[in-house]
C-alpha cells in the first residue's frame, strides 16, 4: 500500500457542540456553505474547499469561473460532470453530495474533500516507490474504468494528474468533465463544445509549447472521431502505464503539432528499451498493446486487459 502522511485536519475532533446543534426550521441552500478557499483551478472551472454548515464538515465545491458562469454550454458540461460522478458509485470514484445553483443562479456541485497525492506527484519521487506498489495503484484505476465502461461512460481524460492516492490506501479516478455518455440506443450526444479532444482547451506558453493532456489522448480522440468508444481509455491507460515503466511519455515533442503528429504516427519503442530499469515482459506487452493506433488492435475492453495484468508478471521481473 502506498503510504502518505496524515491529511490536513479540516477540523480537529468530533464534539457534541457540532453534532447536536439545532438544524434551522427553514433551510436555505444558498447559506449552507461558508469559509471558501480555492484549492485548484481548471481551464474553465474553480475547485474550492468550504464548510457545510448543516453537517459540520469540510467538502469540495466545484463551479465555473466567473467569465464562464453564464455560458450555457459550460453549464451543461458542469451539470453532466456532476451527474456522471454521482451515478458512478464505486470505491475508486469520489462521492458527489449535491448539485445546485448559488445565489446568482450559477450551477455548482459538491463532493467529498479528498487528500493525498496525484500520480503525477508520486512520479516526481519515482525512486521512493517500487513497481509493485505502482501496479497496485494502476489496477485500482482499471477497476474504476471497468465499472464506468460497464455503465456506459468513457472517461476520456486519463492522465497522472487525474489519479489520486489517498492516505488510507484508496485510489481515486478524478475529473469526469470530459466523460462521454450514450443514449440507450447506443447513439452518442452530438458534441458541440469541443469536449471530445480537449485540444481547444490546452494552454500554450509564449513559445507555443503545450501544457495539457494531448500526450495521453488516443489517435481517434485527437482526430475528434465521432465514433470514439471506451477503447480510447484503454489507450490512455497504456500511455500512463508506459510512463510508469519507462519514465517517459510515448508521445514525443514539446510543441502541440509535434505531439499530435507523434500520437498519430509514431510507434514508440517498448518501455524496456528506453529505460535502465528492469521491465517485466508481460507489462511491456500490455503497454504496447494498449498503445496500438487502431482500436481494433488494442485490448477490446479494460476487463480483458485486467485479466492479463493480474497474471504473475513479477515472476519474470528479471527477464528483459
Amino acid at each position: 500500500m502506498l503510504e502518505f502522511p496524515e491529511p490536513p485536519k479540516s477540523y480537529s475532533s468530533v464534539f457534541l457542540e457540532e453534532t447536536d446543534k439545532p438544524l434551522p426550521e427553514k433551510i436555505d441552500p444558498r447559506t449552507r456553505y461558508a469559509f471558501f478557499s480555492t484549492i485548484a483551478t481548471g481551464g474553465k472551472s474553480l475547485i474550492k474547499s468550504c464548510k457545510d454548515l448543516h453537517l459540520s464538515r469540510f467538502i469540495c465545491y466545484k463551479t465555473l469561473k466567473p467569465e464562464f458562469a453564464k455560458d450555457e454550454i459550460e453549464q451543461k458540461r458542469l451539470i453532466r460532470e456532476a451527474r456522471v460522478t454521482a451515478m458512478l458509485q464505486h470505491p475508486n470514484t469520489v462521492p458527489t453530495y449535491e448539485l445546485g445553483r448559488d445565489s446568482k443562479g450559477n450551477p455548482y456541485f459538491t463532493m467529498k474533500l479528498v487528500h493525498g497525492y496525484t500520480l503525477r506527484e508520486i512520479l516526481g519521487y519515482r525512486e521512493r516507490y517500487d513497481l509493485n506498489q505502482l501496479m497496485k495503484l494502476m489496477i485500482q484505476v482499471a477497476y474504476a474504468l471497468k465499472y464506468s465502461h460497464n455503465h456506459g461512460v468513457a472517461h476520456r481524460d486519463i492522465k497522472p494528474e487525474n489519479i489520486l492516492a489517498g492516505p488510507f490506501g484508496e485510489v481515486l479516478m478524478l475529473d469526469w468533465g470530459l466523460a462521454k455518455v450514450w443514449h440507450p440506443d447506443g447513439t452518442a450526444v452530438e458534441e458541440v463544445d469541443g469536449a471530445p479532444s480537449a485540444i481547444g482547451d490546452l494552454s500554450l506558453t509564449g513559445q507555443g509549447k503545450v501544457q495539457g493532456t494531448v500526450h495521453y489522448m488516443s489517435p481517434e480522440q485527437v482526430n475528434k472521431d465521432p465514433s470514439i468508444d471506451v477503447r480510447t481509455d484503454v489507450y490512455s491507460f497504456g500511455a500512463v502505464l508506459y510512463e510508469i515503466l519507462s519514465g517517459k511519455n510515448p508521445a514525443k515533442g514539446e510543441k502541440l503539432h509535434h505531439i499530435i503528429e507523434s500520437v498519430l504516427n509514431d510507434i514508440p519503442p517498448p518501455p524496456s528499451e528506453v529505460t535502465n530499469q528492469r521491465v517485466p515482459p508481460l507489462l511491456d506487452k500490455v503497454a504496447m498493446r494498449c498503445l496500438q493506433k487502431d482500436p481494433v488492435d488494442r485490448f477490446q475492453s479494460i476487463d480483458e486487459m485486467l485479466m492479463v495484468l493480474q497474471q504473475d508478471w513479477q515472476s519474470t521481473l528479471g527477464v528483459k
